[in-house]
């Protein structure tokens, strides 16, 4: 297959002088281990502490990472990345939260951004996370199986209601929902109100879609199995696969509470995993739809490759690609420009409620070997592209 990620002059092709040198300077930043550390506890402090540092966190980590504060402040980047056929899926990135009004403005936002992405062809996708509609705790009493006292049944009542509100909201406004994947001691709950959506709303074709970490060894068992229920019930399947962002976290917790780690036991078990996962859902494209995240060339090939193979059109519109904003724009570009279906998650919420994401991104780079320096070979190799012109 023909090496089209390589290209920077497509790949950076919206970023000017000034926004490349900044890339540059935050990835030079990123690929030392201690400066993030660093980085991130003086942050973290000066948050806490409300010293004036939202500015400078606005023009350099938060414009690089992130869409805007609010929906409406996202929509030039929207359109601007649209020019050169890339679509956005806003993601309202507020972490940590546990109150019931946090949970309802979360909710609001979300059917915002749904009624955002119904008037816009640039934004196919709306998403949310389960925890952005109901406390960790309570999926986790759930996953273990533990009864849950009567006021809790009243608040998980109020979760499940929720998620229904914005699953009906986008089946009513036909537009496709990612719902984000989290740690794996919470998941199981998630998954089976996920999959109770799917049953009601992908009656039709995949409007609902769960998140498949493919880090997780059982993952693609559980997708065979959520197969055979699907076939059997009659409803579509909607898939983002990842690779997942909880690793250390997932290890560090099955260590400590001595477990078997969900986690696949090396990189290159993983990698085969997601590759296979995808194989799965592409053999059976009649009934599913795949949101293939990932930041990885050659899974990426190998995705481009099956579609040549089985005659997939590259914009069949079961199959997309997806990257997070201001990461491999060699990816997401490229592939573009060449006619796939491709999305980028676009962050957004206030400076000081996004910053956990965006600390969670940086260690997330720091600990993913190699992103941080393919993404610096290919800023070096669009600036000296540029000087030599």
């Amino acid at each position: 297959m023909e090496k089209i990620f390589d290209n920077t002059q497509v790949a950076f092709s919206l970023k000017s002088d000034t926004e490349l040198d900044r890339a540059y300077f935050l990835f030079k930043m990123i690929d030392s281990e201690p400066l993030v550390r660093i980085g991130t506890a003086v942050t973290n402090f000066a948050i806490k502490a409300h010293l004036p540092v939202e500015g400078l966190i606005r023009a350099t980590v938060f414009d690089h990472f992130c869409g805007g504060v609010n929906e409406n402040d996202c929509l030039t980047v929207v359109d601007k990345m649209f020019t050169k056929g890339v679509s956005s899926v806003l993601d309202y990135s507020v972490e940590g939260k546990e109150e019931e009004e946090q949970f309802d403005a979360a909710l609001e936002m979300t059917l915002k951004t749904i009624e955002f992405a119904k008037e816009r062809l640039a934004i196919p996708f709306a998403v949310f996370k389960p925890t952005g509609l109901g406390r960790f705790e309570l999926y986790e009493k759930l996953g273990e199986k533990q009864t849950l006292t009567p006021s809790e049944q009243e608040e998980w009542n109020r979760v499940v209601a929720r998620f229904d509100q914005v699953c009906s909201e986008a089946y009513k406004k036909d537009v496709a929902l990612l719902i984000d994947g989290e740690e794996s001691w919470m998941q199981d709950a998630a998954d089976d109100l996920v999959t109770d959506m799917m049953r009601k709303y992908n009656k039709e074709k995949a409007i609902i879609f769960n998140t498949l970490q493919m880090y997780r060894w059982d993952r693609l068992d559980y997708l065979k199995n959520l197969h055979e229920i699907a076939k059997k019930e009659g409803f579509f399947i909607g898939m983002k696969l990842v690779r997942g962002a909880y690793m250390e976290k997932e290890n560090k917790r099955a260590e400590e509470k001595g477990y078997v780690s969900p986690i696949c036991v090396s990189k290159q078990a993983t990698d085969e995993n997601y590759d296979a996962a995808v194989h799965y859902m592409l053999e059976h494209l009649e009934t599913m739809a795949i949101f293939a995240g990932t930041h990885n060339e050659l899974s990426s090939y190998k995705l481009m490759e099956m579609m040549a193979q089985k005659g997939i059109a590259k914009n069949d519109k079961r199959i997309w690609f997806g990257q997070l904003y201001g990461m491999s724009d060699n990816i997401s570009y490229n592939l573009a420009e060449n006619g796939y279906n491709v999305a980028k998650y676009l962050p957004f919420g206030p400076v000081k409620d996004v910053m956990p994401y965006l600390i969670r991104r940086a260690e997330e780079n720091t600990s993913v070997a190699g992103q941080t320096s393919r993404e610096l070979s290919m800023i070096k190799a669009e600036r000296k592209r540029r000087k030599g012109k």
